[in-house]
């Protein structure tokens, strides 16, 4: 074939389209896939983290399956739905559905002769999306532990959801207050109890500066373990009975 002809040219810039794209869809798919599977083990390491369990993300799978007894979808009335799998629930997605339709994935996990219930949260923070898991000691009150995070908050003020001081609040605060009312965990300006003294108040001390996080986070978690209330009660029944 004469390499100077436009049949040439024409069939050569063909060919390395194809080429290119090829290269590029194999590129695409292979990346995507490696951000799946790493979302899936951030997703583990944070539930894992909720009942004290910090591991690298080499090892998260194996940990999540000896600690994770169950993966429960329930209900808004406290009902388990069979037929959906709770660990690939897209809460961003399911937040926006009603009440009535939405699926509320639940974690349970037993650590050193220990069961937790652990629980998603999704919410609003001052610019963007904030969401988190917050793991129940067995009496469904107590709180073990709780991890956060954002969007798009800003930093030093809405991001410091993230951090150790903040979220370590949240353990042994309870969320029933003292009239059996599912209450939540409020963060509140100027509630610092750094004695953990004040475990019974349903409060930990908001983030100064970032009220509207702030907030969120209070929000957040009351609004989503709402939902869970019907199943808490069913295991409360059935614990007393025992």
């Amino acid at each position: 074939m004469n390499t100077s002809s436009n049949s040439y040219t024409f069939l050569f810039s063909i060919a390395m389209v194809v080429v290119v794209g090829a290269l590029l869809s194999f590129v695409a798919v292979s990346t995507k896939t490696r951000i799946n599977k790493n979302v899936r083990l951030e997703k583990m390491q944070n539930i894992l983290s909720t009942v004290g369990i910090n591991v690298d993300r080499d090892v998260a799978e194996a940990e999540y399956n000896k600690v994770i007894k169950e993966e429960l979808s329930l209900k808004n009335d406290g009902s388990i739905d069979q037929g959906v799998n709770a660990f690939e629930i897209d809460l961003a997605k399911e937040v926006k559905k009603d009440e009535a339709d939405q699926i509320y994935p639940l974690y349970i996990a037993e650590n050193n002769g220990q069961k937790y219930y652990i629980i998603p949260l999704r919410g609003a923070g001052l610019w963007d999306a904030i969401w988190g898991y917050i793991s129940l000691a067995e009496d469904l009150n107590t709180v073990k532990g709780a991890v956060f995070d954002h969007k798009g908050e800003t930093p030093g003020l809405g991001g410091e959801i993230t951090t150790t001081w903040f979220q370590e609040q949240f353990k042994d605060e309870k969320i029933f207050n003292a009239n059996a009312q599912l209450v939540g965990v409020a963060s509140v300006k100027g509630n610092n109890d750094p004695s953990g003294s004040k475990k019974d108040d349903n409060q930990v001390d908001a983030i100064s500066g970032a009220t509207i996080t702030s907030d969120g986070v209070t929000n957040m978690i009351q609004e989503r373990l709402s939902h869970y209330k019907a199943y808490i009660d069913k295991q409360k029944s059935s614990l007393a009975q025992k």
